[in-house]
């Protein structure tokens, strides 16, 4: 879709955001003249400054466990938990 009438502005909305969202741009017809250009709206990505890196490294120290179990007693922990656990059932 390149071109569009005003009546199908109406009618044809749909394809229209569409072709916009593909970054295509539109001419728009007014009793056979083109009266404007319907263009997608360029978005400006903003470079990441120092001071919102460092929130971010602080969020993921926040979000990091705080105790990590060593390879050796993952076995017992977890064996523990299901006894706790299923003590009851059994």
């Amino acid at each position: 879709m390149q071109i569009i009438t005003t009546t199908e502005l109406r009618t044809k909305s749909k394809e229209l955001v569409k072709t916009l969202k593909q970054g295509k741009s539109v001419s728009l017809i007014h009793r056979s003249k083109v009266i404007g250009i319907l263009k997608p709206e360029v978005e400006i990505k903003k470079p990441l400054v120092l001071d919102q890196l460092k929130q971010i490294e602080l969020l993921l120290t926040q979000i990091r466990p705080k105790k990590l179990i060593p390879q050796s007693k993952r076995d017992i922990v977890y064996r523990k938990n299901l006894e706790e656990k299923y003590k009851q059932i059994l």
